[in-house]
Order: C-alpha cells, then sequence, then structure tokens
C-alpha cells in the first residue's frame, strides 16, 4: 500500500460560526465554479473543512473504483441522503437511495425483479405515446418552458409505470412537490431548526403531506384490489423474501417515493440538456436528424427501433457526459480508510464529482468542454478509461433503473427531435443549477419549430399537427 499523505490541501478550516458562514457563502455563490476551481488549484483529492466535519473532495477515476467498488463495505450514505429533517430521507423515508446496509440488500433484492429487462421493455409504448400527447399544445413558433415540459412529461410516463395511473392531471402538483424536494434536500447548511415554522418549513412540511396522501391512498387502493396491473406498484406489493416475509406498507411507500423522485427529475434534466446542446450544435442536430428520418421515415418509434438509432444513444451519452443528472454525490466512512494515499478518517464525508471528472482532459482529450457524440461510437466508447465515466454511479450501488431510464431517453429524444425543433434565443445565457440534480436554473425558455414531415415539403402549422396525431 502506498504511503499515507499526512495532510490534505484545501482552503483554510472553518473552525467558528463566523468563518464556517462565510465559507458557505462564498461557495454557494458559485458551486460549481467553486469546486472545479479547487480541483484547479489542489490537485485530485482536497478537503473542506467545518469544525470537526472533514469534507473530502475527489475526481479521479481510481479513486472512485476504490470507494464506490472495491472498498464500497466500508462506506454508507452521508447526512445529506439520511438525516430526516434535512437529507432525501425527509421526503424518500429509507428507500433504496437512502438505505445502508443488511436492510439496504434486503430490499435491493425485493426490487430488482420490478427492472427486469422484459418488464422494463414493457413501458417502451407508454413512453412514446406520451410524448406525442405532450406535443399535441405545441404552436409552431411558441415559446416553451422545455424544462416545464419535460418535468410534466417525465411525471406521467413514471405515474404510468410506478402505478398505472394517468398523471395528467397532477403533473404541475407534483413539479412543484419535486422543486420542494430539491430545495429542501440542498439545504444542509441551514443554522434555522426545522421546529422553527418559516414560510419555507410550512411549504415542505405541506408537501410531504401532499406525498403521503398521494402514495398510502394508492398503496391501499391496490392491497385492497388485490390485482396485479403489471406496474412496478404491483411488483412491489408481491414481492416476498425467502421466507415469505413482504414489504410493510411504510416499506412500499419509502420505495416508491424513491423510485419516483429518482426516476422524474433525472430524465427530465437529462432532456433539458440535450436540448441545450443540440441548440448550441446545430451540426450534431443535423446529423440526429438525418438518423431519426432516415430510420424512422416518418412513424412513432418503437421499442424495435432503438438498435437502428446509435447516433441517438451516443448524444444522449455526451450529454450526460457533459452535464450529468447528477453532479455530485456523496458517502461517509464508517472505518479508517485509505483512499489511494490519503487516510479517510471514520465519518469524514466523501464527495464524488462526476461533473469535473467527465469534463477532465486527462480522460477525455483536449476537446474534452466540447459537445462531441462521436466520443460514445461503440468501438470508441471502449477506449474510454474505467470509471471516468460514471452517469448512474458504478458497484453495488448502481442506479437501479439505468436501463428504464437510458431507454426513456432515447424513446422521447427521437420522438421529439422528429417533429420539433428547439432552439435558444441568440445569446441566450442557460445557467445550471446544482441541487440534488444538475438544472437549469429558472426554467428553459426556448423556441419550438415545426419540422418538414417525411415527405420532404414544408406544411403548415395544422397540416404538421394532424400528421403528428395520426
Amino acid at each position: 500500500m502506498s504511503t499515507v499523505q499526512s495532510t490534505v490541501p484545501g482552503p483554510k478550516p472553518a473552525d467558528n460560526i463566523i468563518q464556517q458562514l462565510q465559507l458557505g457563502a462564498e461557495i454557494g455563490k458559485d458551486f460549481l465554479g467553486s469546486i472545479q476551481d479547487g480541483f484547479k488549484k489542489y490537485g485530485d483529492v482536497w478537503k473542506l473543512s467545518f469544525g470537526s466535519s472533514h469534507n473530502f473532495m475527489f475526481a479521479h477515476p481510481d479513486h472512485y473504483q476504490q470507494i464506490l467498488l472495491t472498498q464500497a463495505d466500508k462506506f454508507h450514505k452521508d447526512h445529506g441522503y439520511k438525516d430526516r429533517k434535512r437529507g432525501m430521507a425527509r421526503f424518500m423515508g429509507n428507500g433504496l437511495v437512502t438505505s445502508d446496509g443488511d436492510f439496504w440488500k434486503r430490499q435491493r433484492k425485493l426490487i430488482q425483479p420490478a427492472f427486469h429487462a422484459k418488464r422494463i421493455e414493457g413501458y417502451a409504448e407508454v413512453m412514446v405515446d406520451y410524448t406525442l400527447a405532450q406535443m399535441r399544445d405545441w404552436r409552431d413558433g411558441a415559446r416553451l418552458d422545455v424544462a416545464h415540459e419535460m418535468a410534466g412529461l417525465a411525471y406521467k410516463i413514471v405515474t404510468k409505470s410506478v402505478f398505472d395511473v394517468d398523471g395528467s392531471r397532477d403533473a404541475d402538483r407534483m413539479e412543484h412537490i419535486m422543486n420542494v424536494f430539491q430545495e429542501t434536500s440542498n439545504d444542509q447548511n441551514s443554522f434555522i431548526p426545522t421546529w422553527v415554522p418559516t414560510p419555507n418549513e410550512l411549504r415542505t412540511r405541506r408537501a410531504i403531506r401532499d406525498v403521503d396522501e398521494m402514495f398510502y391512498g394508492l398503496i391501499a387502493e391496490r392491497r385492497a384490489q388485490g390485482t396485479d396491473k403489471g406496474d412496478l406498484l404491483s411488483m412491489l406489493l408481491e414481492a416476498r423474501d425467502d421466507d415469505g416475509t413482504g414489504m410493510t406498507d411504510e416499506q412500499v411507500r419509502d420505495e416508491l417515493v424513491t423510485l419516483f423522485m429518482a426516476g422524474h427529475e433525472t430524465t427530465a434534466n437529462s432532456l433539458n440538456w440535450t436540448f441545450v446542446l443540440l441548440s448550441r450544435n446545430p451540426q450534431v442536430r443535423e446529423k440526429l436528424h438525418e438518423e431519426v428520418d432516415r430510420v424512422l421515415a416518418g412513424r412513432a418509434p418503437t421499442l424495435a427501433n432503438l438498435r437502428a438509432l446509435p447516433y441517438t444513444e451516443m448524444v444522449v451519452k455526451e450529454s450526460m457526459r457533459l452535464m450529468p443528472a447528477v453532479p455530485v454525490f456523496g458517502r461517509a466512512a464508517i472505518a479508517d480508510v485509505q483512499v489511494g494515499d490519503v487516510l479517510i478518517p471514520k465519518g469524514s464525508s466523501v464527495n464524488i464529482f462526476p461533473i469535473v471528472t467527465h469534463r477532465d482532459p486527462r480522460w477525455w482529450g483536449d476537446d474534452a468542454q466540447v459537445f462531441r457524440p462521436e466520443r460514445f461510437d461503440p468501438e470508441l466508447e471502449k477506449q474510454i478509461r474505467k470509471y471516468a465515466y460514471i452517469p448512474f454511479s458504478t458497484g453495488p450501488r448502481v442506479c437501479i433503473g439505468n436501463s428504464f431510464a437510458m431507454m426513456e431517453a432515447r424513446l422521447l429524444l427521437a420522438t421529439i427531435v422528429q417533429r420539433w425543433t428547439l432552439e435558444l434565443a441568440p445569446g441566450q445565457v442557460v445557467t445550471p443549477e446544482a441541487l440534488i440534480t444538475l438544472r437549469p436554473q429558472g426554467g428553459l425558455p426556448m423556441t419550438a419549430h415545426a419540422r418538414r414531415v417525411d415527405d420532404g415539403q414544408a406544411h403548415t402549422t395544422q397540416e404538421v399537427r394532424e400528421f403528428m396525431l395520426a
């Protein structure tokens, strides 16, 4: 084993409350910029210290391999996940994303069959149908908030897939809940206790009540029906341990909320950034249009078409490289552990930054900041440095829904670009906001332009709409 590094570089430790507030405010002004500057200044490993709290920052693929794979048993999820007052657990409870140890292993084993390839493939038609329905009210030349459109679309798809329920009516309500979830879970460093009824705290409590009412209601209704509808809820209710034990209502609720929130927000934001990147790179968009038009010939995509749409997949993967839906995630050391040449004391937080590693010229070349989907040509993809690309994490805790997410992103992208071009305004600035997921700050206004249909002739907006609904 290599020599242990005695000191780890980083900003001056913030030892008192004033220093902690100052350092937190300084980083918070531009979180992503501050983090990237830290890696430029200090190297692959550096540390932020707030009193007795130590946060180690990592961006090297070798370190990811150790933390997420070879020494994964020495790390649990950190307080940002597990804190019942401010972390994700306040909404998600003890679901797959927030649980650890033997309980997590049991739940993962119970839930895994719900993501069997054959079951996931059954949702492809739902994804395309809801996308076509979402576009029915779009108008040629209209200004859309694409972030709002993608959030609503992802919500309806996950609602149908998880509960076999048409979620069209509650899409705006759930978008509000998701916003509250993001903001609450990101507010780790607030010094205001959660028992103080501030407007934000009251808003959070209402959102949690709405979530509980919605999910427990669906669980009770399905248990009373006793029928298997082929959705994820049915799978969770019927799942049994080797000894025949199933999940309690609370466990089902926590897993449903986890699957729902993780599956909704990540897909929506992956598509948001894909449309931003396509608008800024018209040559890539042209190549994507050519493939979609040639393969689909005006027909809506199906699962069977995906194999014939390799460039569409490359576009999605490259978008997730530059703008990963989860730009940073954390672990907590449950024992003293050496990572590389750094000793991580028990109780310290470890932070992993895909958004930094995904843009590192050492692994991606001098054009690492350039949107170039050809990197993910199947032959070139084999040459990518292992663990330098982890949009779904890696190791035993790799995202359980990664196949669902990739299928959904490709089908939705092909369906939309076949019929519409989404354009940013000249000079428009889109600012990334790193909460739990990486999303466009303040929404994503873009102009929708109806594309020519498959006969190659220009048509009126009404004719294009009739074609889309055919």
